[in-house]
């Protein structure tokens, strides 16, 4: 039996999409996809050149999918997803959510629900506004030193800004217009929500390291590799 859907959550939310970027997920994938499916009804999985069944498991699964013919990166991905919403004229808001498991659904919905108050055009997920997630002293040392850099260079201020779980409306999801196929995608967008001059916030969210999820490229030296791309670029 599957995870019952929640009818009246799925009805909110029908003008939302959730954007997951895919790279050899096969293993949690399906998980992933039916969990969001309790909350929201539009979930598009951007297979990003899979080597796997990816995007056929997200596709039984329940999940729109849309293949590139080879790896392109993660902003390329979030790009393609971000384009296909934007020509749904039913969507109103749109979020960012990692096909790896670390991103709770229940996080995605609070900050749709933030953005429906139209206080804030964005959300930002933070890792460091509570203790609910487990990071190790050098992983923290590294991602602080990259959130200063990219404070610095966008003139926002936020607590982190590589966290893949973020929230914004349709008027944010049309000026976001992705190059980097590094992460350094991630300071992109926060340097283009700023020259657009638009409303944002942070909420707390709880990201769960697994020993998957850390293989997949949540390690340390990943961190390290966020730092060094964006100061590359």
């Amino acid at each position: 039996m599957g995870i019952p859907r929640n009818s009246a959550l799925l009805q909110e939310n029908s003008d939302t999409l959730i954007v997951v970027p895919v790279f050899a997920e096969a293993s949690v994938l399906a998980e992933v996809v039916t969990e969001l499916g309790q909350y929201f009804p539009n979930i598009c999985c951007i297979d990003d050149g899979s080597p796997d069944s990816s995007g056929v498991i997200a596709l039984q699964a329940g999940a729109q999918v849309i293949w590139h013919p080879m790896n392109l990166g993660q902003g390329a991905a979030l790009q393609t997803g971000i384009e296909a919403g934007i020509e749904n004229t039913q969507i109103k808001y749109f979020v960012t959510f990692d096909g790896d498991g670390q991103h709770s659904p229940t996080d995605a919905l609070e900050m749709v629900r933030t953005l429906r108050e139209d206080e804030f055009d964005v959300v930002f997920g933070s890792r460091f506004l509570d203790e609910r997630t487990e990071l190790t002293f050098a992983k923290r040392v590294v991602l602080k030193m990259a959130i200063t850099y990219t404070n610095w260079l966008t003139g926002l201020k936020l607590t982190d800004a590589h966290n893949g779980l973020r929230a914004f409306n349709r008027n944010v999801a049309q000026v976001i217009k992705l190059q980097h196929d590094g992460m350094a995608h991630a300071t992109e967008i926060v340097n283009q929500i700023s020259k657009g001059g638009f409303r944002y916030c942070e909420r707390p969210v709880h990201i769960v390291y697994t020993d998957y999820s850390k293989a997949k490229g949540q390690s340390l030296w990943n961190s390290v590799n966020i730092l060094f791309d964006l100061i590359l670029r």
